[in-house]
């Protein structure tokens, strides 16, 4: 890519979207292009490939998803798995029919076995049973990968695949029902705190441990592997870190400034044990993570608006 490469960047409006956006313009990216869901339906094949048609982006960052939590997951399952299909079937078709030069397709940590082995290597993919809670959005995901690898060994088309372990940043989902985990702690601890309720409910065990990685430092890694990486196999991206459920309730109680006492509502999912991601391929290329877990913390804590939360 250079410059003045024509970029389009589907799900701008989303987490990863938006900072993949702002990454590129840090950048000095000046020809991007981008449409909100009222703007262009990505489920509605005949739409896609009319803006593909008009616009011809040389550059697809495919970031464009229905995401949520365990709860989302499980409830909304033929949703999850459906709308994920069209999206990436639609956007990667089009890729393929319009010329796209590069395309990279953002996966998701799940697509992993529930029991794999740890830390999770790319050659762990399709081997074991999936978590049942969210295996509709990963069967979608592996769906994805797949598409990029059939339509490279098919038609020589250059789409890369990455796989970024849990995420958060200050334009998460910070829906009680249907958020992520550090999202969702935040937002506990910070209307505990300005309520002065006693206790703040955690679900689950806190047994779990999670690897989480700060958003813009995905943002980063997606513009390296788009100028530095070529190859079929997609790559993990993370951090080669995690924390227990429990640790980082602590964390974010600490930051958070709340001083009252945490409950555990082991009637709730645990989920998935464990998700640390291998990331020694990645590494190798020459990229790791910059933004420390407690500074990245700090940082959502300080910037999100909170008085509409509480």
């Amino acid at each position: 890519m250079d410059k003045f490469s024509k970029i389009y960047i589907a799900g701008h409006r989303g987490m990863v979207g938006a900072a993949i956006v702002q990454k590129l313009e840090k950048e000095g990216y000046e020809n991007l292009i981008y449409r909100s869901s009222k703007e262009l339906d990505l489920e509605n094949q005949q739409k896609v490939h009319a803006f593909f048609e008009a616009e011809k982006p040389e550059y697809v960052f495919l970031a464009a998803a229905k995401v949520g939590g365990i709860h989302a997951n499980n409830v909304y399952r033929a949703d999850f798995i459906y709308k994920n299909l069209m999206i990436q079937n639609n956007v990667i078709h089009a890729s393929y029919e319009f010329g796209v030069k590069k395309l990279l397709f953002l996966g998701s940590s799940c697509i992993y076995p529930k029991l794999a082995p740890q830390p999770l290597k790319e050659d762990y993919l399709l081997t074991a049973p999936l978590e049942e809670t969210n295996e509709p959005y990963a069967i979608a995901k592996i769906a994805g990968i797949k598409l990029c690898e059939a339509y490279r060994r098919q038609y020589g088309c250059n789409f890369i695949s990455v796989m970024p372990t849990n995420l958060y940043g200050s334009n998460d989902n910070f829906d009680l029902q249907n958020s992520h985990v550090l999202p969702a702690l935040l937002r506990k601890f910070h209307t505990a705190k300005v309520q002065q309720l006693p206790k703040v409910e955690i679900w689950g065990s806190g047994k779990p441990m999670r690897e989480l990685m700060h958003v813009e430092d995905l943002a980063d890694a997606c513009h390296f592997l788009m100028q530095n990486y070529d190859e079929a196999q997609f790559l993990n991206i993370g951090t080669g870190q995690d924390i227990t459920i429990k640790d980082l309730a602590l964390l974010v109680k600490e930051i958070v400034g709340y001083e009252g006492e945490i409950y555990y509502d082991t009637s709730k999912p645990d989920g998935t044990p464990r998700k640390l991601m291998d990331v020694s391929r990645l590494h190798t290329l020459g990229w790791k993570h910059q933004i420390p877990l407690r500074e990245g913390i700090q940082r959502v804590y300080q910037e999100v608006n909170w008085e509409k939360y509480t």
